[in-house]
């Protein structure tokens, strides 16, 4: 056996190992992203070979914890993309309105950043006490800081920059209170967020949802994943339900490709198509 094919057959068996002792299945993340992921793995415990992590991580849990650290995707800020959030607000929102109730699932969420924006943009619309937010992550570190909404204050500069580009009406400013070196997300923003833990890769439905938002996720995923993760939020939607992706990942030839419409193709916005369910929230008169 080559040497490529030995690395191979070592990570095959470590993903298996974790799969089998933790119940994370990352044998389907994309194997570019996947192989530079557990090489910072391998680094990180100064080790030789790949092999030799699995020992460890099958007796050790918090060697488990640095692995999931590792894979976890946590690039993110508040308003990223501000062209994505000031489309938000012309072409989605108004149709939210329509509801008189809303539920709305961050899938991915990371830290929370994103999160947080979508949650002061419902506030600016008057939206936000008739909402519930479902924010999931897999990685409960990560949760942890979602749930404590607490940034460091020299990144606040960076967020008020994109939320004044988002067609913003008010200062962030209002949403957060600063101390000498963090700023804390208001109570006022933080009180209808839920943060749980759910895997994209193993979980199922998460509930019936109006928006959807998972951006810049999938890019981590192969096909096969893709197209479970993008059949989940099909069947967690509403009728005519919304669904945001990340500017590099497309519904075009995934098997819901045709049951969704696009608001902004560049944006990667799209309303569900179809007939809505007999259990799909009632009260939204917007049609096709």
């Amino acid at each position: 056996m080559n040497e490529k094919d030995l690395k191979a057959l070592e990570l095959d068996l470590l993903l298996e190992s974790i799969q089998r002792r933790y119940g994370y299945d990352f044998r389907h993340y994309a194997q570019a992203s996947l192989k530079r992921r557990v090489a910072s793995m391998v680094n990180l415990l100064s080790l030789e070979h790949i092999s030799e992590i699995i020992p460890q991580i099958l007796r050790d849990d918090s060697v488990c914890n640095d692995f999931l650290r590792v894979m976890s995707i946590t690039v993110t800020e508040m308003f990223r993309d501000p062209d994505f959030y000031a489309l938000i607000r012309t072409k989605v929102v108004p149709y939210l309105k329509t509801y008189p109730a809303l539920k709305i699932w961050h899938a991915g969420c990371a830290t929370g950043e994103e999160v947080y924006s979508m949650a002061v943009i419902l506030k600016e619309e008057g939206l936000y006490q008739r909402t519930q937010i479902y924010a999931t992550d897999f990685n409960n570190e990560s949760l942890d800081v979602a749930k404590a909404g607490i940034y460091p204050l020299d990144r606040m500069r960076l967020f008020m920059d994109n939320h004044n580009r988002s067609g913003t009406t008010s200062s962030l400013t209002e949403y957060y209170t600063a101390d000498d070196d963090s700023a804390r997300m208001s109570d006022a923003l933080r009180e209808n967020i839920t943060f749980a833990n759910h895997n994209l890769v193993t979980d199922g439905v998460f509930g019936e949802m109006n928006l959807i938002l998972c951006r810049n996720v999938l890019i981590y995923f192969d096909k096969m994943l893709q197209n479970r993760v993008l059949n989940l939020f099909r069947d967690s939607l509403s009728h005519r339900g919304f669904l945001c992706l990340g500017s590099k990942e497309s519904l075009e030839f995934s098997p819901v490709a045709q049951e969704f419409e696009a608001v902004s193709r560049h944006e990667r916005i799209f309303q569900k198509r179809g007939l809505p369910k007999a259990s799909s929230l009632a009260g939204g008169r917007g049609g096709d």
